[in-house]
């Protein structure tokens, strides 16, 4: 007989805790309430999950059963729109690669807010991704082979579009969602060897961080989480410890701007457990450093400390050999995050200094960092009480932010904005205030 284990019926049944035998009785359940008769029974089921497709109805019975809103359902598009997932999280698992990229598409295309993921899903997912084994590669066994040839252009050109300028790359998202759902049909449907499986699945997770970075600076944090834990899944396929790492730490990242510092912490000291270059190691670290630092304040200062040693030892260890998603960590960023994390144990001169000399030491290629800088320095500026040089580096960082199409950078600059108003006689504040309104 053939498996339908992994059909996105059975899937979503198992994501929901239901036995057969209970997802049957609940597809019941909502047909009696509308005083109709479902004669839906588990060989039925079988055979839906073998390909053939439920009617409208039923499509809709079967949602409310695993506990989903109605309006879910588009049943021209099934199986495609169940959720995979109870609580946000597609959980890890030898063939949960493709699930997870579901997911995070949907999610993309519906913006389905309800798939919000929570903090103690996230703990969750780190803890289990830290806890086991790496999963041996799934090959998929189809009559649609895949091709070194289609492999090595999908490579070729996400990575020519990384490499373009940063005021380039805000015209790029749609070219990498499209490569994105290649490679995901790819996976789904084609025959592979091993090592070109190694190799899609290497290219999902880097694309999965490139979609969600992309997300996130357009405040889309669902779609964002979701192509993060997708890329996840793949670099836990692949073995890839590091990259699975980075990518908790990204999630840890956006849990740290939500200020869910509880949250971003849990996460970092499970992605440290695993984590073995030290640029990623050091990348880590200044991230626990500052989140540590914004949870507690003084009262995690000594923790705050040690992170930020060992960012430095990491850095100092770090050679050229690094992984492309950290391979821009340096002394610049090093400088910046230590003295936000100063910042926030109330050390402020310090700090000043610190974030003024990482911005010098940042290289032109990185404009959108360079913005980021420029607003951390701003609120240095402002807690010294010296509005004009804030206000100078605020409006640098403002037009850089719209010239390369960074929302996230101009949204830092907004939540400074009140702490001008005390200052609209200062050199440079007007000009300001009237810049952000236009």
């Amino acid at each position: 007989m053939e498996d339908t284990t992994d059909h996105p019926l059975a899937v979503a049944r198992r994501a929901a805790g239901k036995t057969m035998e209970e997802l049957v009785s609940g597809i019941h359940a909502p047909a009696a309430r509308r005083n109709l008769s479902s004669g839906t029974d588990e060989a039925r089921v079988r055979k839906w999950q073998r390909g053939v497709r439920p009617s409208e109805e039923s499509q809709i019975y079967i949602a409310e059963a695993l506990g989903w809103p109605a309006d879910v359902v588009r049943a021209d598009d099934w199986p495609n729109w169940l959720p995979l997932t109870a609580n946000g999280v597609v959980p890890l698992g030898p063939h949960s690669f493709v699930p997870a990229l579901r997911v995070a598409h949907r999610t993309a295309m519906e913006r389905r807010t309800f798939l919000t993921i929570s903090g103690a899903a996230l703990s969750a997912l780190a803890t289990q991704w830290a806890g086991g084994p790496a999963d041996a590669l799934a090959q998929v066994h189809d009559d649609k082979p895949v091709g070194e040839d289609l492999v090595a252009f999908l490579e070729n050109s996400t990575q020519h579009l990384a490499g373009l300028s940063t005021e380039e790359r805000q015209h790029t998202p749609a070219l990498l969602e499209a490569h994105l759902a290649t490679v995901t049909d790819l996976l789904e449907n084609g025959c592979y060897t091993p090592g070109l499986g190694l190799r899609l699945h290497t290219l999902a997770a880097s694309l999965s961080q490139t979609v969600a970075w992309h997300a996130f600076d357009l405040r889309r944090h669902a779609h964002a989480s979701q192509s993060w834990v997708a890329g996840m899944h793949n670099a836990h396929a692949a073995g890839d410890h590091d990259m699975g790492a980075g990518l908790l730490g990204d999630l840890a990242y956006q849990a740290a701007w939500r200020r869910d510092h509880t949250t971003a912490a849990s996460i970092l000291h499970h992605a440290l457990t695993r984590v073995q270059n030290p640029a990623a190691r050091c990348l880590l670290q200044l991230r626990l450093a500052r989140t540590l630092a914004a949870r507690g304040g003084r009262g995690e200062r000594g923790a705050v400390l040690r992170a930020l040693a060992a960012a430095e030892h990491h850095l100092n260890d770090a050679g050229t050999d690094r992984p492309a998603w950290c391979a821009w960590v340096s002394e610049a960023d090093l400088a910046v995050d230590s003295g936000q994390a100063l910042l926030d144990l109330g050390d402020t001169s310090r700090a000043h200094q610190l974030i003024s000399e990482g911005e010098r030491l940042l290289p032109p290629a990185r404009d959108k960092t360079r913005g980021v800088f420029l607003a951390y320095r701003a609120a240095s500026y402002l807690d010294l009480k010296e509005p004009e040089p804030a206000a100078a580096a605020a409006t640098q960082s403002l037009l850089l932010a719209r010239r390369i199409g960074a929302p996230r950078c101009a949204r830092l600059i907004d939540d400074l904005l009140p702490r001008f108003e005390p200052y609209t006689r200062a050199q440079g504040v007007p000009e300001l205030l009237h810049l952000a309104a236009a």
